[in-house]
């Protein structure tokens, strides 16, 4: 008798590679995410400011949702809507007229964090301004000489003349982390090992590592902006789809229904 065939016919080594092919089942089972039967989800990377490439998307994404028929369909904005691109004020104003069309979920970024708070802070706006915050405060209605003539904290006051009250409504109402069946939704990520009800807002807004290197870092499938991507980068527990929009003219949008999953961008040609 063979060797091999001495083997299969071991009980012990029957029930060992039973155990090892259910424990095999189990694992790849749960790296099958799916979102609720009847729904449709998509998620749109980081804007900042790029109106004209949201546009193009959110037009993109109505055809693509008309043409897969009917579906609750649900889209989340993954954050840093503001900063760095020419429109930031005009992003927030296309967020709002699409929430009012359809079910459109918005985080705050570590942007409008930034935002929010140098209202009521000349020290974070110095900082917010070196990190795309001029181009925000450009983008409402100041002229740039008086912009280069006001003093920090004069601008700071100017500023909270500037920005209307429904944009202050809107950032000061956007949500931290968003869980669609099998999916997590947040702007930067989390931390591993740390149930999502106790993450940090620092983190769900700032983080990078570990949560980039971790293999699978949640019961969920992560889906993060924050860290920028020539394409959506698709790893063990995680999806990432800031393609760099502000620079690269390539806005991307993940589409998610059942177990399947897409892409849907703008032409890089649009930057």
């Amino acid at each position: 008798m063979e060797a091999s065939d001495a083997a299969t016919k071991d009980p012990i080594w029957r029930t060992a590679m039973r155990s090892l092919f259910k424990k095999w089942i189990k694992s790849e089972e749960r790296h099958v995410y799916r979102v609720p039967e009847g729904q449709r989800v998509y998620a749109v990377g980081d804007i900042h400011g790029r109106l004209d490439l949201f546009e193009g998307l959110i037009a993109q994404i109505e055809e693509d949702d008309a043409r897969r028929g009917p579906a609750d369909t649900t889209v989340v904005l993954l954050g840093d809507l503001v900063d760095r691109g020419p429109d930031s004020a005009g992003v927030i104003d296309a967020a709002i007229a699409w929430s009012a069309r359809r079910r459109v979920r918005t985080l705050c970024g570590n942007h409008e964090e930034m935002f929010l708070k140098s209202l009521e802070s000349e020290k974070v706006l110095r900082e917010f301004l070196r990190f795309g915050g001029r181009e925000t405060v450009l983008s409402y209605p100041i002229e740039p000489h008086e912009y280069a003539e006001l003093t920090f904290e004069d601008l700071r006051k100017r500023l909270c003349t500037l920005v209307p009250l429904e944009h202050l409504e809107f950032l000061k109402g956007l949500e931290d982390w968003i869980v669609i069946g099998d999916y997590l939704f947040v702007h930067a990520g989390i931390r591993p090992g740390v149930a999502i009800d106790k993450q940090s807002v620092q983190d769900l807004r700032w983080i990078r590592e570990p949560f980039l290197s971790a293999d699978a870092p949640s019961p969920y499938c992560v889906v993060h902006g924050h860290t920028i991507y020539d394409q959506p980068l698709e790893q063990s527990g995680r999806v990432g789809i800031d393609t760099g929009a502000y620079q690269s003219g390539v806005l991307t949008a993940l589409g998610l229904e059942g177990e399947r999953r897409w892409f849907v961008a703008t032409p890089k040609a649009n930057s």
